[in-house]
């Protein structure tokens, strides 16, 4: 028990550093007090094929021009929680239908043609979960069930990639809001961090109009990113949940989702726009 806390202390002291920035083998690093991590290439791999991720607009897969707005919002990213040692960052919407999902995937496969690091998404959106629908994967277990103990994270999880770690659900869970506020999650969650060492963690959340899962869950990441959709998302909305977010967490930014542009100059459709 005194080893798992000192490894979760440990990586505690990790997100005060650089992203990507700390030193060493995994044996020095454990030589050092700190827990070697898991070999990522141990969990299964899966692809998304070039046709689904088109008609899911997963772009970032691609690459192109398509994929430049996400790997504008990596960049930012990248660049806030890099100057603040962030790790964890959550991602919601007011409600439903803002695209939080889809930004969440693009997001995570765009940093992760960032070879130095190491990214995790994680669906945490457990009353209505949709990555696996989005990568037309059905894992064996929920990820909710891990949080309950019901089932090893190294039995759940799957890699796109070398560096990229994702964890889903085929159900939803029967008590979100208590599963999502309970002891127990958050220290699955910090013994999946010291265990994996990922980077950065991405957390893919329900609308925060929807219910109270957020209230008492987001208090375990470091920043939010908050998505609104151009022509349905009121500003009241917006900043209701901004306010919501600042007594919760820190605010990554705000994305404007499925905003199109008429000048033919740009070259796409939808952009997203992050305001610190």
């Amino acid at each position: 028990m005194e080893k798992l806390e000192a490894a979760l202390a440990k990586a505690r002291e990790l997100r005060k550093t650089a992203l990507g920035s700390t030193p060493g083998t995994p044996r020095e690093k454990q030589s050092a007090g700190v827990a070697a991590p898991v070999d990522w290439s141990d969990l299964p791999e899966i692809e998304i094929a070039p046709e689904r991720a088109r008609r899911n607009r997963i772009s970032a897969l691609l690459g192109g021009v398509d994929a430049t707005p996400y790997d504008m919002l990596r960049s930012r990213t990248i660049r806030q929680m890099k100057d603040k040692g962030w790790r964890r960052l959550a991602i919601t919407s007011p409600g439903a239908a803002c695209g939080k999902t889809t930004i969440s995937i693009n997001l995570a496969l765009s940093l992760s043609r960032q070879k130095d690091l190491k990214v995790m998404l994680i669906d945490l959106d457990v009353r209505r979960p949709s990555i696996n629908k989005q990568l037309n994967y059905q894992p064996k277990h929920s990820f909710h069930e891990v949080l309950e103990g019901k089932a090893r994270f190294e039995d759940q999880a799957v890699r796109i990639g070398d560096n990229l770690i994702v964890a889903t659900n085929n159900s939803a869970s029967r008590h979100p809001s208590e599963l999502l506020q309970s002891v127990a999650t958050r220290e699955a969650l910090d013994r999946i961090e010291a265990a994996w060492q990922p980077d950065i963690m991405i957390f893919d959340m329900s609308p925060m109009l929807a219910s109270d899962d957020n209230v008492g869950f987001l208090g375990n990441v470091d920043c939010a990113l908050l998505i609104a959709a151009a022509e349905s998302t009121t500003l009241p909305n917006i900043d209701v949940c901004e306010k919501e977010l600042a007594g919760l967490t820190n605010v990554l930014g705000i994305a404007l989702n499925k905003c199109r542009y008429s000048d033919n100059s740009v070259g796409y459709d939808y952009a997203y726009g992050t305001y610190g």
